[in-house]
């Protein structure tokens, strides 16, 4: 099996709830129950968070895990990703970017997303989950369609496909990818394409320039954290699984 290093990208600017991976879930911060959830992953070998901050760094180190502080330049996290692996990656042949604001994410489900990549399906891979009525109206639910092989078609903030006639099904990208470090580096060295500027979606630059993204279906719908009222809604379901 190669070598899975996972990466973190945390950051405290958040317009909506300023020191967002700090902010306390059930009494213990948010990054915190990402790193624990992706420690779960049978196929990661390593976790790092990568932040520009070093109150981050050190919450991080203080609950054993690892933490890279990153140049504060970066205008991505895929640009923070691919510091930390041009560092410390070298013995690793897939990256998995986790975002620092999903506190439900699953050991179990990171694996799913792995597998495509290691098996060399694509050199990228991604999760969806069935859109709702209201993902559909939201801009900020990114869609994704998908042919019938699983891999994307394309990623949108407006409701697509359109249904004209009988409809199909919905589904709503979630924003963790699993990458061949190899290709992982190559799409960050590539400019930004028109549809990915027009939509600001940085995986539409992998279909643009004619590569695939393979999908995997998850059936647990994860809910990040953008605002307090999120975090009210994610301590409940936490609470009911008995966290």
């Amino acid at each position: 099996m190669k070598k899975v290093l996972a990466v973190i990208p945390a950051r405290m600017a958040s317009t909506r709830l300023p020191g967002k991976p700090l902010h306390p879930i059930l009494g213990k911060p948010m990054i915190w129950w990402v790193y624990e959830g992706v420690k779960q992953a049978a196929l990661v070998d390593d976790i790092i968070v990568a932040t520009d901050d070093e109150r981050i760094a050190e919450v991080v180190s203080s609950f054993g895990g690892k933490a890279m502080l990153t140049s504060v330049q970066h205008k991505t996290g895929t640009d923070r990703i691919c510091e930390v692996v041009e560092k410390c990656g070298k013995a690793f042949e897939i990256i998995v970017n986790v975002q620092g604001d999903e506190p439900l994410i699953k050991g179990a489900s990171v694996d799913d997303v792995i597998w495509p990549v290691a098996d060399e399906k694509a050199p990228v891979a991604t999760p969806v989950v069935y859109a709702s009525d209201e993902d559909m109206g939201n801009p900020n639910a990114v869609k994704v369609v998908i042919d019938e092989q699983g891999f994307a078609l394309y990623f949108s903030r407006s409701p697509v496909p359109y249904v004209r006639g009988e409809s199909s099904a919905f589904y709503k990208h979630v924003g963790i990818y699993v990458f061949q470090k190899d290709f992982l580096m190559d799409f960050a060295s590539w400019k930004q394409t028109p549809l990915e500027k027009s939509e600001m979606l940085e995986q539409l630059r992998i279909l643009e320039k004619g590569y695939r993204i393979k999908t995997v279906q998850w059936e647990d719908c994860l809910h990040g954290v953008d605002t307090p009222e999120d975090v009210a809604v994610v301590e409940e379901i936490l609470k009911g699984a008995g966290e």
